[in-house]
């Protein structure tokens, strides 16, 4: 049974999902309108643009990732061993996937028939 402290943290967190946060950073003039013509070009928002990198960022999206792996190498972001340790994670992440042959809704799938055997967990 969930406490009334349980409850207030259920709240408090449901309100921060649902709160609209802001990311600002700054970039020359020249910048900002050579960006609003490529996403013209593209047919795409600034926020349609931000949501779909943050989207593939915090997915692994595999295309993204080697870009900021070029990215982080060409502008010395981290030195090789640190980069390389990242690579290595990645593909032992992958293996052990491709090991067990589970997506992201099998897995949650077996959370959800563990959680409806065992509501104790």
């Amino acid at each position: 049974m969930d406490t009334p402290a349980d409850l207030r943290f259920t709240q408090w967190i449901g309100a921060m999902e649902d709160s609209k946060k802001k990311i600002i950073f700054t970039v020359s003039g020249r910048q900002k309108s050579d960006f609003k013509i490529r996403l013209q070009y593209d047919g795409l928002t600034q926020a349609q643009f931000f949501r779909a990198v943050m989207e593939g960022y915090m997915q692994k999206d595999e295309n993204l990732m080697s870009y900021l792996n070029f990215f982080k190498k060409e502008n010395k972001v981290q030195n090789n061993s640190q980069r390389s340790r990242i690579e290595k994670d990645i593909q032992e992440a992958k293996q052990t996937k491709n090991l067990f042959a589970l997506d992201d809704d099998e897995v949650e799938n077996i959370f959800d028939i563990l959680e409806q055997e065992h509501p104790d967990l």
